[in-house]
């Protein structure tokens, strides 16, 4: 069974078009969620969190450029829009509202998958400043959502993904316990310290098994952890 890569949450009113979508991109190993209506696609944009929204224009509810403006309000989501409406206007109107990238229907699945690689990656140029991370050898590929210790890949969880991607970004800082449970859960989860004591125990099982990663994250007992930075 492959490990899922982004997720992408499709907002599309046609129930066709979103199974289809949701074939070609569980083939291409991305984890689909959809949603038929605008209002419903906000929410879950802002409670899954996706790394990637394909939206339609011609939603039951309110139109696609609604929600574009909506959840640019509070995230930088890559927004690539599917629509039929293929006239200058509002190809400009979206783009301008926020959206990313403007593919019209009916399209080429390759164009698509192409198209969505290419979003994904400049989002995660964007955050992390590269599509890679490393630090000695623990390398993260931020599109793919994978990690590698010492050249191999190794499975780790959605969350430990998560947690270990907000270390690696932070490398060298020391971080609070409420500021990590805070960024990596939300809010509600910022006194949960044994939570997190967990996730870190699981994350250094995997990590100890490299000897230059023993060490990697170091806890400042009361207050938080780092993760040393190596060559």
């Amino acid at each position: 069974m492959h490990e899922k890569k982004s997720t992408v949450l499709i907002v599309e009113d046609d129930a066709q078009i979103r199974k289809m979508l949701t074939i070609v991109l569980d083939a291409a190993d991305y984890k689909a969620v959809d949603s038929d209506c605008g209002k419903q696609g906000i929410r879950m944009a802002a409670s899954i969190k996706p790394d990637l929204i394909l939206l339609d224009l011609g939603l039951p509810d309110i139109d696609g450029k609604e929600v574009i403006a909506s959840v640019r309000e509070w995230s930088q989501t890559p927004i690539v829009i599917l629509s039929v409406r293929s006239n200058d206007d509002e190809i400009v109107a979206a783009l301008n509202l926020g959206a990313d990238d403007y593919i019209t229907k009916p399209f080429s699945t390759e164009v698509l998958l192409a198209r969505l690689n290419a979003n994904l990656r400049k989002a995660a140029v964007r955050e992390a400043g590269e599509p890679e991370l490393v630090n000695g050898p623990l390398r993260m590929d931020i599109v793919r959502h994978e990690i590698y210790l010492d050249g191999e890949k190794v499975a780790f969880t959605p969350k430990e993904y998560e947690l270990l991607r907000y270390f690696i970004v932070n490398r060298g800082k020391m971080l609070t316990h409420k500021q990590i449970l805070k960024e990596v859960w939300g809010g509600v989860y910022v006194e949960n310290t044994q939570y997190l004591r967990v996730f870190i125990g699981q994350i250094r099982e995997k990590l100890e098994k490299i000897p230059a990663l023993e060490s990697i994250i170091v806890t400042a007992p009361g207050i938080g952890y780092r993760m040393e930075v190596l060559e």
